[in-house]
């Protein structure tokens, strides 16, 4: 299947779905299992990879597999109830409590970080929006907090003493501590502490019933273990804004549920509609992917080339020139959206075309590379949809 990949990595994506012989024909749960089986499969051996659970939506229709094993000690095997740590997958579920708390009134998005924290006032953050917060935008916030950043106290320090790089609104630099202080500022203009509000609030109104950022003891058996490249078991350890920036716990079915009314947000209240619209707004430009809010869009048809580009260690790792974006523009435009996610033991890769009303959710309880998920996951699509 990657020699195949290879063969046309330059062509668009919706060329190769041209040439797709289901292309006329309604998708039967027969053809999505063995589309998942050609991919996952082999993807599972190659890699090492102990369990998966694969979720896929076609035309509003739903279909969750499971394959191998949720912890190897005792054979516990993967089910639909299986909950996987996201990673930064989470980002997309911050950014969405962010723009539900403008659409509630609480805050605005383009508002700058010191009218909700005083205390970071003669900071660099005089001059950074929240939306730079959210769009890893504010300067050149680094990947992580840096050691010796453990409590609330240590993490105003490190902000208030932080210098930024680049000017605000200049650079991408992928950053935990940049979208976690969104999630934080959120919660706190809401009045609430961040986990409640995701918990009781946010998870509730999407229908969300198998996601956690603290997994309940009487769900603790579900919980995937983890397992590093080496096969040592770990799980994701507490770090400051983890819960904002990469905590979530869930499920292939949750998941797929999120993507699906990211797609179609008719059955939610209006403000989640439009907080959903806002995640998908594309902010700037960075070669060919544009920036959401958590979400990364890239205007469709695209390619496999440009996709992997996007989804690059460079693309986490390194600072971006960016190119900003009016509002509305582009206008008319097919987007393909998707987000990777990370932890020590886990990876993670949602990705949807709403125009084609398709989407895939890769969870598995290995970290293994992003190309990879990236290819898995668009031979389901490029199999499937017509």
């Amino acid at each position: 299947m990657c020699r195949r990949r290879t063969a046309v990595i330059g062509l668009p994506l919706v060329a190769l779905l041209a040439a797709n012989p289901l292309q006329a024909a309604k998708v039967s749960e027969t053809s999505v299992k063995s589309a998942v089986d050609q991919s996952v499969l082999p993807l599972m051996q190659e890699q090492g990879i102990k369990g998966m659970a694969v979720g896929v939506t076609v035309d509003g229709e739903r279909y969750l597999y499971s394959y191998g094993l949720a912890a190897a000690e005792g054979a516990v095997p993967v089910t639909a109830e299986t909950l996987f740590e996201i990673g930064s997958l989470s980002k997309t579920f911050t950014a969405t409590l962010a723009a539900y708390a403008q659409e509630s009134g609480h805050l605005a998005l383009t508002d700058r970080v010191t009218q909700h924290l005083p205390d970071f006032r003669g900071s660099a953050f005089d001059n950074i929006s929240l939306l730079q917060l959210g769009t890893y935008s504010a300067g050149g916030l680094p990947l992580q907090f840096p050691d010796g950043v453990n409590n609330e106290p240590e993490m105003y320090r490190f902000y208030r003493q932080w210098q930024p790089s680049y000017a605000a609104g200049s650079h991408r630099q992928y950053s935990n501590p940049s979208i976690g202080l969104l999630g934080y500022i959120a919660a706190r203009s809401m009045g609430k502490p961040f986990e409640t509000l995701m918990q009781k609030q946010l998870f509730p109104a999407l229908g969300l019933a198998h996601s956690y950022l603290q997994v309940p003891a009487a769900k603790m058996p579900d919980y995937a273990q983890g397992y590093m490249a080496n096969g040592q078991p770990v799980r994701v350890s507490k770090g400051m804004l983890d819960a904002e920036a990469y905590g979530v716990k869930t499920t292939a079915g949750d998941v797929l549920r999120f993507i699906q009314l990211n797609m179609s947000a008719e059955a939610l209240e209006k403000p989640y509609q439009r907080a959903i619209a806002t995640t998908q707004q594309p902010y700037y430009k960075v070669a060919g992917m544009y920036q959401g809010l958590g979400w990364e869009l890239y205007r469709y048809p695209t390619t496999l080339e440009t996709l992997l580009q996007g989804n690059s260690s460079s693309m986490a790792l390194e600072p971006h020139p960016v190119e900003p974006v009016a509002a509305g523009e582009p206008s008319g435009s097919e987007w393909l959206v998707n987000k990777t996610g990370s932890t020590n033991g886990f990876g993670a890769y949602a990705v949807f075309i709403p125009s084609k009303r398709v989407g895939v959710v890769l969870l598995a309880n290995k970290n293994y590379p992003n190309a990879l998920r990236v290819k898995a996951a668009l031979q389901i699509i490029d199999t499937l949809k017509p």
